[in-house]
């Protein structure tokens, strides 16, 4: 059986996240697709950044990283935008397939990771893997 895309897994977690949150924006950061040199250019003159989680929660400054199930590493710029984004007080959370991801977000929601509501959350959830 092959891993799933993890277009495949993105898809999945933000309609399953649609569903459970109603309400709750959630949106896309379409950073790593393959693009000619000139679309390429172009997007980075309007201001595309290399790096940036591809999903994001503005009502809890919820950044969401994905990554297939086995095989999915986190790039060095990926990092770099993980931490700053972290010294900001967002939260950044890698999902490791769409299953672990709605976990990672659950337990981020749920009064005990710190709830959607707190400003400052616990940046542990980022770092377990499944």
């Amino acid at each position: 059986m092959s891993v799933p895309s993890e277009h495949y897994e993105q898809v999945r977690t933000v309609g399953k996240f649609r569903v459970a949150y109603p309400g709750v924006k959630i949106f896309a950061i379409p950073n790593g697709e393959q693009r000619s040199k000139t679309t390429g250019a172009r997007l980075k003159a309007e201001g595309v950044s290399p790096g940036v989680p591809d999903l994001y929660v503005p009502a809890w400054r919820l950044w969401i990283e994905m990554k297939r199930v086995k095989g999915g590493v986190v790039s060095a710029k990926q990092k770099e935008w993980h931490e700053y984004l972290r010294s900001i007080g967002d939260t950044v959370i890698v999902g490791y397939g769409s299953d672990h991801a709605l976990e990672m977000i659950a337990q981020f929601y749920s009064p005990a990771g710190g709830g959607a509501n707190n400003t400052r959350r616990q940046s542990t959830l980022s770092e377990s893997k499944p």
